[in-house]
């Protein structure tokens, strides 16, 4: 007999607050309409939420989806009190800078297939907008071997 599996709904990791004010500041900085706006953020979560419970995981953010990494990232209030809520210490996001003629690192499948292990499910579309290929950091929004070197 198959189980059903319940899927996780980003909305439930934040308070309705911070949704409505993460939702709200994505729109006003990349002037878009509510509905990407939330999709945008409900990804987000769903990565950083992923990110906290699976640190053993490279990980690494579409360019749509780090919108609203960034996006949260900067109203370091609430996103300091996300990280002690869901990872108990800051979660880092360290963008990664290639060397000239270094390949971008190939983490997106990863990161797609363990957000969906966590239960969240994928906004195909927003994954999928640069191709699955691509990444925007070295190792995620965690704890990078690189975080200390310059």
């Amino acid at each position: 007999m198959a189980t059903a599996v319940e899927v996780r709904n980003p909305r439930n990791c934040v308070s309705s607050q911070v949704w409505e004010r993460e939702v709200r500041l994505i729109m006003r900085d990349h002037v878009m309409e509510r509905d990407l706006a939330e999709r945008i953020f409900g990804q987000a979560v769903a990565y950083l939420v992923t990110s906290a419970e699976r640190p053993e995981v490279r990980m690494g953010p579409a360019q749509a989806v780090d919108l609203g990494v960034h996006t949260f990232v900067l109203d370091t209030v609430n996103y300091m009190a996300f990280c002690v809520q869901h990872a108990g210490h800051y979660i880092h996001h360290i963008p990664h800078l290639p060397e000239e003629g270094e390949e971008q690192p190939h983490v997106l499948k990863g990161t797609i297939q363990a957000i969906r292990d966590s239960g969240f499910a994928i906004d195909q579309e927003l994954w999928a907008a640069q191709g699955v290929d691509c990444s925007q950091c070295h190792a995620g929004c965690h704890d990078s071997p690189n975080s200390g070197k310059k």
